[in-house]
């Protein structure tokens, strides 16, 4: 197939739309079932690249969700404690500790539930049917992978409605070193950013600690090459071969590190036994779990106790969890937390901030006039901090 008609662009006026390769030749993809659109393959193609990274990093199957050219999570196939598939909603799944493309998935999904509703996935490995399991009972618009169990596809095949859009990435295209893009009818070129991301980009370390365990250099390699696909500016915590928090696309890199450390807390906090006891009502849907367990874990929640939508997600009312005590159980219960940046910290508020959700590992590009203060900010918080040397950014 040399070109594929898409509905529409980015909305549905922009039309004409479609895909095709710069010199004729087949596109790289089969498309097995649906009708993927303009943002779909945007995202199949970022979150393919990241997947097969991870993949070649660790040497683990790897999974993404995607939302608008942006992952809202990232992991290889590490086994889930039981309070992970439960925080996850993957108690209930078969088989799922014999699969660790399943594992990947169930974190990757698990590291945001909220940002990955409507996801995009990406399968580092031939999906088989214990991912396919989870997949066909979450909304989601697509899955991308090397290829499928004939089992997988009786699953996938059922969700909407047989309408689901699976596709097929060849395993051994290889893009041109150079790449283009049009703006306001202005042709952009650039060389592909094909840097491998490994542990030598780590050994620059700046920080007084100096000791890096081989987790955490996994952490930030999962850190990184996320950030290496996400909207600048970005920030990811990782944690355990997942991204656990990633702050896309804000003109201050406080306000990354910040929405960052947010979701990462939140996604701690979803492991607490006060959050995994919640009163749900038997019927209620994962989405409006997800929705109510947002709430319950936000500063609005006593705002909200007497809202009839809220009342009616439990048998009985949940007693809030204050943020004093939300802080205290992060405090006890949260260390090792791993950071990446994709450009330098500017100033040693984002170290602070990352320190209170629990980061002991920092992997940045530096180059700030003001890395000294950065690291002397590092330094007081007892934490190892690598430079770089490479930027990230992603537009």
């Amino acid at each position: 197939m040399k070109e594929f008609e898409l509905k529409y662009g980015c909305n549905p006026n922009q039309k004409p739309a479609s895909i095709s390769m710069a010199d004729g030749s087949d596109l790289p993809i089969t498309i097995l079932n649906g009708r993927p659109g303009y943002i779909n393959f945007l995202d199949a193609f970022n979150s393919w690249q990241l997947v097969c990274e991870l993949k070649a990093a660790t040497g683990l199957p790897a999974a993404a969700s995607f939302k608008h050219v942006s992952p809202a999570g990232a992991a290889i196939g590490l086994p889930l404690t039981p309070e992970m598939k439960r925080a996850c909603f993957v108690d209930d799944i078969e088989g799922l500790d014999d699969s660790p493309l399943a594992c990947a998935y169930a974190r990757a999904r698990g590291s945001d539930r909220m940002c990955s509703f409507g996801d995009w996935i990406a399968l580092s490995d031939v999906c088989d049917k214990t991912t396919a399991a989870i997949i066909r009972r979450e909304v989601s618009d697509g899955v991308i992978a090397p290829g499928y169990t004939d089992e997988a596809m009786e699953l996938l095949l059922q969700k909407k409605r047989g309408e689901y859009n699976i596709v097929v990435m060849d395993p051994n295209y290889v893009p041109a070193p150079e790449e283009t893009k049009q703006v306001f009818g202005v042709t952009f070129r650039q060389g592909r950013n094909s840097i491998p991301i490994g542990r030598e980009l780590l050994g620059n370390i700046v920080s007084r600690e100096k000791e890096l365990p081989d987790s955490a250099v996994r952490d930030l390699l999962v850190a990184l090459i996320t950030l290496k696909y996400t909207q600048s500016n970005s920030v990811c915590y990782a944690f355990d071969g997942q991204a656990v928090g990633v702050g896309a696309g804000q003109q201050s890199r406080i306000h990354c590190t910040r929405l960052a450390g947010d979701k990462a807390d939140k996604w701690f906090l979803r492991q607490s036994e006060r959050v995994l006891s919640l009163p749900f009502r038997p019927e209620l849907g994962r989405a409006e779990r997800d929705n109510a367990i947002d709430v319950f874990l936000s500063d609005d929640y006593e705002d909200v106790i007497g809202d009839a939508v809220w009342a009616e997600s439990f048998t009985e009312q949940p007693q809030p969890f204050p943020r004093a005590e939300r802080q205290a159980w992060l405090k006890e219960h949260v260390h090792g937390v791993s950071l990446g940046s994709d450009a330098f910290f500017p100033f040693g508020d984002n170290v602070i901030r990352a320190h209170r959700s629990g980061v002991a590992y920092v992997a940045q590009p530096g180059g700030s006039k003001r890395d000294s203060l950065v690291i002397e900010t590092c330094d007081a918080c007892g934490m190892v901090m690598a430079f770089t040397g490479l930027r990230l950014f992603h537009h």
